[in-house]
Formats: structure tokens, sequence, C-alpha cells
């Protein structure tokens, strides 16, 4: 993952903004220059298309969660507080960024450009990975229920988290998120917690 320099994340965050306030369909080229107050050669010295910013959005918001997950990782926290610490936060950062939510949760973008389905599927892997050193450690210290496997664990939690997300934003962020998100972390703990 490269690194952006300060322009290149000044115009991803604008891009970003553009998503919230119209929708991901509306962040054009142009678009973005008019909001920006520049030409549509000024966006394009940064950026080859709009393609690659939204190649941005995701590897910002990849690095993000990767610092969070290896962050929960290696704690020494129980391994159901790793797994809602790793969900809350996220909850937290789609309430303050909802159009990265947009953005992440958009396939349909993603079913016809093999790099923006590469950057998803790698976040995707990550959270897995993340998800993956909690359950394991937790199953093998009598944390974490051992009636479900790993990956049928795995499945649940990542599944749960993007239909709670995916609802809030097609109800045009209509509840709290973080509410919800909590609620449903508290009927996974349930589910985790040996009997």
């Amino acid at each position: 993952m490269s690194e952006y320099s300060e322009r290149q994340l000044q115009i991803i965050s604008k891009a970003i903004e553009l998503i919230a306030e119209k929708s991901i369909q509306e962040l054009t080229i142009k678009n973005l220059a008019q909001k920006l107050g520049v030409t549509d050669g000024a966006i394009y010295r940064h950026f080859a298309s709009k393609t690659d910013i939204l190649l941005g959005i995701l590897r910002v918001f990849q690095k993000r969660a990767k610092d969070n997950m290896e962050k929960t990782c290696t704690s020494d926290l129980p391994a159901i507080a790793k797994i809602e610490y790793l969900f809350s936060n996220t909850f937290r950062y789609f309430t303050e960024f909802p159009s990265v939510a947009s953005v992440v949760f958009s396939e349909s973008i993603f079913q016809n450009d093999s790099m923006l389905s590469q950057e998803v599927h790698q976040l995707l892997n990550m959270q897995e990975k993340a998800l993956s050193c909690a359950i394991q450690k937790g199953q093998e210290n009598g944390e974490v229920c051992k009636l479900i496997p790993e990956k049928e664990l795995i499945r649940i939690i990542i599944g749960s988290m993007r239909y709670i997300v995916t609802k809030w934003r097609l109800s045009n962020y209509s509840f709290d998120l973080i509410e919800e998100g909590n609620l449903m972390l508290a009927t996974l703990n349930k589910l985790l917690t040996p009997a």
C-alpha cells in the first residue's frame, strides 16, 4: 500500500465529502474538481482516474483498519473484548465517515473492476485474520465456545457487521450505528461465550 501525499489525501478527503453530500455515482473528476475549486487537470496530476481515487479511499481505510487490527491482535485483552474492540472502532469510524461505508460496501462498483475488488478482498482477509487470532486463542484457553468452528464464527461475525452497516447505509443513516453495533456485539458475546 503506497503512501499518499498531503495533496492526494486532501483530494481523497474531498471525494469522501462529495460522496457523503451526493452519492457515489456523483463522484466524477469534474464534480470533484468543482468541489475543490480546481481544474480537472489539477486532479489528474495526482490521480489517473476516478478508480484511483476510490482505491485511495479504500487504502486509507485499509491502513487504519490494519493498524487497528494489529494493535488488537497483539493486545492482552480477552478474546471477546478484542472482537468487541475491533468492531466498535469500525462502527465509530463509519459513524464519523459514513461515505466510506458507501465505498467499502459498494459491491456493484467492484464487480467490474479487479483492482477495487482486490482491495475489498484484502480488507476482508485482514478482518478474517484479526478475528482468527482472537477466536483461536480464545478457543484454546476456553474463553470462546468450541462448538462452532472458527471459520464459521468469523463468517457469522463479519456477516452480522456487514448487515448492520448495510442496513444503516440503505436507511440513509436513520439509526445510531454504534448503538445497534453494541446490541449486535452483546448478542455475539452470548453466542461466543462457552455455556
